[in-house]
């Protein structure tokens, strides 16, 4: 089991956290800190888990962007009331509040707000991906801490 998830475990952590951000209500942290307890780099473990889940909150923008109502609840099942909560979050932080797109719950719905209100990709991806890295960062150091 060891040496499968050492020879797979990033390309599996890369689509798990990719996944995460997007379809299927899944966490990645669990995988990141087995990796870690499993001595895969730390830092490698970290960025696979962020790339991957940034680009999966990319998608959920894009969505936002150019996906209509019946994408948004159908396919990525975000419920008027999630999406409301997100818009609110937003409405008081302004693009700030994309820091905190890893949050169970709100993340995946300020995302798509982020796209709806057309945040420019850059500045999208630069918050969302230092929030993600600075959750996975922490997620891999607690893992690390606690099998040393």
């Amino acid at each position: 089991m060891d040496t499968f998830l050492i020879e797979w475990g990033l390309p599996a952590l890369f689509c798990v956290s990719f996944l995460a951000a997007t379809l299927l209500p899944i966490a990645s942290e669990w995988l990141l800190a087995a990796l870690v307890a499993r001595q895969v780099d730390l830092t490698a473990a970290v960025a696979v888990a962020t790339l991957g889940n940034t680009l999966g909150a990319i998608t959920t923008w894009a969505i936002g962007v150019w996906g209509g109502a019946w994408v948004i609840r159908r396919w990525l099942r975000i419920s008027d009331t999630d999406r409301l909560r997100a818009e609110r979050w937003y409405a008081r932080w302004g693009s700030w509040s994309l820091l905190l797109a890893w949050l169970p719950v709100v993340g995946d719905p300020l995302c798509l707000v982020g796209g709806l209100l057309k945040v420019p990709l850059l500045r999208f991806t630069l918050l969302v991906a230092t929030g993600k890295a600075a959750r996975y960062l922490t997620v891999a150091w607690a893992a690390r801490q606690l099998i040393a």
